[in-house]
């Protein structure tokens, strides 16, 4: 067995040091830095010099990266060198991917009970080799509900010290390494309930059951408080606005050597689980108890795949929202027409209409048209939620060519 380097294979640590230079060298790029701003162009509502456009592989990585690419024995290398060579495929792909200098190392978190909110969700009741799964929902009746319980959470700051020494010990000189810290449950309320509770029961109960839905989304809303405020409180947050997607200029002037608060952060949400609920109910049963927890917040950027145009008014009626998400099945003209120039847009496409043809002629008519409608507004160009490529590997570097040399036009 080879010498090992810091409680690592020396060959492993060879190659991932290998790795994170070559990362190194396209964070500290310039073509890198002019992706960041048009990222914050964009999001803080100046004219970039083209709008970004951007994928997101998700579900498609195991088709592009398998782990008998992967060089590395030791875990902890091993998924190192993955993420690592993520960033290089996006580069080859040639979107407007952006990496900072460094590593982080998320912030550890410990809840007072083994399951967040008292029962236990994840629970498989069935697999398909394509990916397909199924959950059991324990909450099966109207007296379940009660069964719901607050979490608590403790950051493990010696946990995350030692995460984070470890990292140092693996990187070394090449890439700096940096704690991140991120409130450990966000306001993804529709998704624990539905995870609770089940599509059809969640929604039977709104009609019905009204009271136990709002009872419940109260003590939902009381565990992200409760998290948020776990998270400020122990000084731990840091800054997220270098990211993808919600990239932008640094919020509420954050501090230079001292802890920031939520206010200096972005948070996404979404209510991909109200697709088929009513404006009215969307509001009442899951808006206004989102809006508690936006507040806290800098920036916010709201949507998934769910279809909002009839949902823009209230939509717009979050606090502090930014980035306003336009799914394919959103009206893209409403949107326009709710947004102005007030917002940004991010402009979801359709993965299948993407990887499923044999060319991208149908796709390059849909963009040539969205894009012209878009022109004179902020908005982001972004592919997302991609399950297969159908063995077209050549094809995300094919749509960011194509998506690319369409905003330049209509820049």
């Amino acid at each position: 067995m080879a010498a090992k380097s810091g409680g690592f294979p020396s060959r492993d640590q060879a190659i991932v040091r290998e790795l994170a230079a070559r990362v190194m060298e396209l964070a500290t790029s310039e073509e890198y830095e002019a992706r960041r701003q048009r990222w914050r162009d964009v999001n803080e509502r100046r004219r970039p010099d083209r709008a970004p456009v951007w994928c997101r592989p998700a579900g498609v990585w195991s088709q592009i990266i398998s782990q008998d690419a992967l060089q590395c024995t030791d875990p902890l290398c091993r998924s190192v060198e993955y993420t690592l060579r993520q960033h290089l495929y996006k580069d080859w792909v040639g979107d407007d991917h952006i990496v900072e200098p460094w590593w982080g190392v998320g912030a550890v978190w410990k809840c007072d009970a083994e399951h967040t909110w008292g029962l236990p969700t994840h629970v498989s009741t069935g697999t398909t080799e394509l990916g397909g799964f199924r959950y059991h929902h324990p909450i099966e009746t109207p007296e379940d509900y009660e069964r719901i319980r607050v979490p608590e959470f403790t950051c493990d700051l010696e946990e995350t010290e030692r995460a984070a020494s470890r990292m140092a010990d693996l990187l070394g000189e090449v890439m700096p390494v940096r704690m991140t810290g991120s409130p450990p449950l966000g306001p993804q309320l529709s998704v624990y309930l539905e995870q609770l509770r089940g599509m059809a029961p969640m929604m039977e109960d709104m009609a019905f059951r009204p009271e136990l839905v709002h009872r419940a989304m109260a003590k939902l809303t009381e565990g992200v408080l409760r998290a948020q405020r776990a998270a400020e409180d122990s000084g731990i947050l840091t800054t997220n606005h270098h990211e993808p997607m919600f990239c932008s200029d640094p919020l509420n002037e954050p501090p230079t050597d001292g802890p920031v608060g939520l206010h200096n952060l972005w948070v996404a949400a979404n209510s991909q689980e109200f697709d088929q609920v009513s404006p009215a109910m969307q509001e009442e049963f899951l808006l206004n108890y989102q809006k508690v927890l936006f507040q806290q917040f800098g920036a916010v950027q709201y949507g998934c795949c769910e279809n909002l145009t009839t949902k823009t008014e209230i939509v717009l009626r979050i606090p502090n929202l930014r980035i306003f998400v336009c799914s394919f099945w959103t009206d893209l003209n409403e949107v326009i027409e709710a947004c102005g120039g007030n917002y940004t847009i991010m402009w979801r496409q359709s993965s299948t209409q993407v990887t499923m043809p044999e060319d991208l002629e149908e796709h390059r008519q849909h963009l040539e048209s969205g894009l012209k409608r878009l022109q004179g507004h902020y908005y982001q160009v972004v592919l997302r939620e991609l399950e297969t490529l159908w063995g077209r590997r050549e094809r995300l570097r094919e749509w960011a060519r194509l998506a690319i040399g369409i905003a330049e036009k209509y820049a």
